[in-house]
């Protein structure tokens, strides 16, 4: 018992800051979902049982939200910085050292800006006469308000060009790991380039493919700064995610309960998406 106390002891501090700072939020969360807990205007709250998530469910703008918040997900996370990053990835591969350096400089710099510096960078890329309209214009190319018209492939778009940088930083150390020997062996067998990266390199990453779809959509879930400075869910409710319709009825409809019963929902959302990558990071083929 004197040994396990000992080996336990230096994880002491860090189960702490678990419990204090992780599990002691998550379980207050879970008592207020269950609760009629507003913001102003109440002096006690009451528990109303299920009532919360049954609201949820039954709400056509909670269905909305969580209907843009998957395809922001799919779109931007599973689609978009997954498959550039490996893009850029490959191609950096066999680029030379100066071209190696600039493209990754260019591709990391949006990725450590500020969310809020990004956002507002591409809001003015997408606004009514921004950057993507003077292009278009000079090419005589049809204009439109593209915040307006495509306001979630707009934020898709934006969450793609800062996020991207990541799947290529973790495809870039996946692929340096792969043997030469391998892709030389099935070079000379007369496998082409497709049939190298489908049969070869695709398999042989595919633990670093699990987690980077994991990390990638877990954090493109919780998106918020992002699409409130270009759009604010708008217009109307066409851009509004999950994490911003939680903002909109927790603190601006001043409905804690019901808010913080949404951001639960939000949480069994990213937890289907582990269990499912998890089963990718398996050693069994």
């Amino acid at each position: 018992m004197r040994q396990r106390l000992t080996r336990a002891l230096p994880l002491a501090p860090a189960v702490v800051l678990l419990l204090l700072f992780l599990a002691g939020p998550i379980a207050y969360c879970v008592l207020i979902a269950f609760t009629d807990l507003q913001l102003t205007g109440q002096a006690h709250s009451s528990f109303v049982g299920f009532a919360n998530f049954r609201r949820a469910f039954t709400d056509a703008d909670f269905r909305n939200a969580v209907w843009l918040t998957l395809v922001f997900t799919v779109l931007s996370s599973i689609v978009g910085q997954n498959t550039l990053g490996l893009a850029l990835a490959a191609l950096m591969k066999r680029a030379s050292r100066p071209v190696r350096a600039v493209a990754g400089a260019v591709v990391v710099t949006a990725w450590v800006l500020p969310e809020v510096v990004a956002g507002f960078l591409l809001y003015a890329f997408f606004r009514r006469e921004g950057t993507l309209d003077a292009v278009l214009g000079w090419l005589h190319l049809p204009r439109q308000n593209w915040l307006y018209t495509l306001p979630i492939l707009a934020v898709s778009f934006a969450n793609v060009w800062r996020g991207t940088a990541f799947s290529m930083l973790v495809y870039s150390a996946a692929l340096d790991e792969i043997p030469a020997e391998i892709t030389e062996a099935a070079e000379v067998d007369g496998a082409g380039g497709w049939r190298r990266l489908w049969h070869v390199t695709l398999p042989m990453i595919r633990r670093s493919i699990g987690t980077n779809l994991m990390l990638n959509t877990l954090q493109t879930l919780s998106v918020f700064g992002l699409i409130w400075v270009m759009t604010r869910g708008g217009p109307g409710n066409r851009s509004q995610t999950l994490p911003l319709f939680m903002y909109e009825q927790a603190f601006q409809n001043s409905m804690i309960g019901y808010g913080t019963a949404v951001a639960l929902l939000l949480l069994l959302v990213g937890s289907l998406f582990s269990v499912v990558y998890l089963r990718l990071l398996r050693t069994e083929v």
